[in-house]
């Protein structure tokens, strides 16, 4: 592992609002910032940690994490890492198939401690402009 501090690597900064969804019992950030924020109370987020143990939850759980960040926060990703000893049957390219299908696109890999990797997945720049597939629609209020 680099010696690169774990709040480095995933992007973590005073102001953010972070989840962990699904993490292991017991697993915590390592040396995190202060001032980090939880989810606002709709669950939406600037950065989220997604702890998946096998590549049938990714489909499933990865379009309503996406929604959670739209349209500039990212999803990390996280799956067990086999250079840690774990048997897994994810790997990037499976996350990065599921996510490139819902208009998401990789832009960092990283090994987040000894037991996780993760892919860090942010909304395409295109994407960004109109709300994707599946988040409901914002109310605007008519002018006077």
């Amino acid at each position: 592992m680099s010696g690169t501090p774990q709040a480095r690597k995933l992007g973590l900064k005073a102001g953010l609002r972070v989840d962990l969804d699904s993490p292991p019992d017991g697993w915590m950030l390592s040396e995190p910032p202060a001032g980090l924020f939880p989810p606002d109370e709709d669950g939406a987020a600037d950065v989220i940690l997604a702890f998946f143990r096998a590549a049938v939850q990714v489909p499933g759980r990865l379009p309503g994490l996406a929604e959670r960040v739209f349209p500039a926060g990212a999803v990390w990703a996280l799956w067990p890492r086999r250079a840690g000893g774990h048997d897994s049957d994810i790997t990037e390219s499976v996350v990065r198939g599921y996510a490139l299908d819902l208009g998401l696109v990789d832009v960092k890999v990283a090994a987040v401690d000894e037991d996780w990797s993760g892919l860090r997945l942010v909304w395409r720049t295109s994407n960004r402009g109109a709300r994707p597939r599946g988040l409901p629609a914002i109310e605007v209020p008519a002018g006077p």
